[in-house]
C-alpha cells in the first residue's frame, strides 16, 4: 500500500522562503506579469480542480495542476521547485484532505486568493478512516468494519449536485480575484452549473429504476454518488484499491453479492486490477471500470470530467441492471 507522506512544516516553510522559480509544467506567468495584462496565474491541486478552474476560468486563466496525469493523487510529494512556486501563484484552488502535502504547502505559501472547495459545500461522513486515511467507506452499513473509524469523505466531486456547489464558489472567488473579467466568470460558471444540473437529471433518469441498488468496487471513493442516487457502494478493502481484502470480508462481500443480486466488481483506472478480478472470478462475477475521476489518463474513459461521469452512469446502468 501506498502511504501518504506528509512534508514536514520546516521544509515548506524553507522551500517557500527560497522563492523557488516556476512549478513544473508550468506556463503561466508571475503576480507582477498579470498586473501588467497577462493570464490570471492559477494552481489547481488535482484533477477536479484544474477542470473547474478551466472551465470557469476560461482564456482569462492559465491553469497549472500539481499533480501529474497518472499519479495517484492521495499518494502526491511536491517537490522543493513546486512548493517554492506556489507564492508566485495569483490563486490557489484546492481540496483540503485530500493531498497532505498540498495542504501544507498551501498554508505555507501565504497567497491571497486561496481557496479551499471542501469550505465551498458540505462535507459527510460515509464510514471509514483506514491506516490514516480518511475516505468514504459503505453506503448503508450500520458499522465500519475492524480497524476503520468514521471520517469525513472528501470525495465531493463525484456527486454532481455537490460539484455544482463548489463551481459556483470557485466563480465567485474568481470574480473577487480579477474583477475586470467578472462577467466572463458568471457566464462560464452558469454554463458549467447547467450542464452539471443535466449530468445530475441523466444519473436520476438512469438509476431509477434497476434490478439491483448495489455495486462492489475497490476503491471506497463514490458515498455521495450513492447517497444521491439511492445506491449501496461496497467496498472492498477500504481505501487502497490495491489492497488485499481478508478472508473475513471476501466471504461478506460474497453474502452481500448473492443476497443483493450484484453482478460486477469495480476497480479504477489508476490502480491495478488484481484484486477486482481476483474476486470477480471467486465469486462468479464481471468486472468494470468505475473511474473516481482523481486525474485523466490515456485509459480514461473520456477526454474530460462530464464524458467520464457519462462513462461511469453507463457502467453503473449496465452493472444494476438499469431497465
Amino acid at each position: 500500500m501506498n502511504v501518504r507522506r506528509l512534508i514536514p512544516t520546516t521544509a515548506v516553510a524553507g522551500a517557500v522562503a527560497l522563492g523557488l522559480t516556476a512549478l513544473s509544467a508550468c506556463s503561466s506567468s508571475d503576480a507582477a506579469d498579470h498586473a501588467s495584462g497577462d493570464k490570471l496565474n492559477v494552481v489547481a491541486s488535482f484533477y477536479p480542480m484544474q477542470f473547474l478552474a478551466e472551465r470557469i476560468g476560461g482564456t482569462h486563466v492559465s491553469v497549472t495542476q500539481l499533480t501529474k496525469p497518472g499519479v495517484e493523487p492521495h499518494d502526491l510529494d511536491l517537490t522543493p521547485r513546486q512548493i517554492g512556486g506556489l507564492s508566485e501563484a495569483d490563486y490557489i484552488l484546492f481540496l483540503k484532505g485530500v493531498q497532505p502535502a498540498v495542504d501544507d504547502a498551501v498554508g505555507q505559501a501565504g497567497v491571497e486568493n486561496t481557496v479551499d472547495a471542501a469550505e465551498l459545500t458540505t462535507l459527510e461522513n460515509h464510514g471509514a478512516e483506514v491506516d490514516g486515511h480518511d475516505h468514504g467507506h459503505e453506503e448503508g452499513e450500520e458499522h465500519a468494519h475492524e480497524g476503520e473509524e468514521a471520517g469525513t469523505d472528501p470525495h465531493i466531486w463525484l456527486d454532481p449536485v455537490k460539484y455544482a456547489e463548489v463551481a459556483k464558489g470557485v466563480g465567485k472567488s474568481l470574480e473577487k480575484a480579477d474583477p475586470d473579467h467578472a462577467a466572463d466568470y458568471r457566464k462560464n460558471t452558469d454554463a458549467l452549473v447547467n450542464e452539471l444540473n443535466a449530468l445530475n437529471t441523466a444519473y436520476e433518469t438512469g438509476l431509477r429504476d434497476t434490478a439491483t441498488k448495489t455495486f462492489i468496487t475497490t476503491h471506497s471513493a463514490f458515498g455521495y454518488l450513492a447517497e444521491r442516487y439511492g445506491l449501496t457502494q461496497e467496498g472492498i478493502a477500504g481505501i487502497d484499491p490495491e489492497a488485499e481484502p481478508s478472508p473475513a470480508r471476501i466471504n461478506e462481500i460474497h453474502a452481500v453479492a448473492s443476497k443483493n443480486k450484484a453482478t460486477t466488481v469495480f476497480f479504477e483506472t489508476l490502480a491495478s486490477d488484481r484484486t477486482a478480478k481476483t474476486l470477480a472470478k471467486d465469486l462468479g462475477l464481471t468486472t468494470d471500470v468505475l473511474d473516481p475521476l482523481e486525474g485523466i489518463t490515456d485509459s480514461s474513459k473520456g477526454a474530460d470530467y462530464l464524458e467520464v461521469m457519462k462513462s461511469n452512469l453507463a457502467a453503473l446502468q449496465k452493472a444494476l441492471g438499469a431497465k
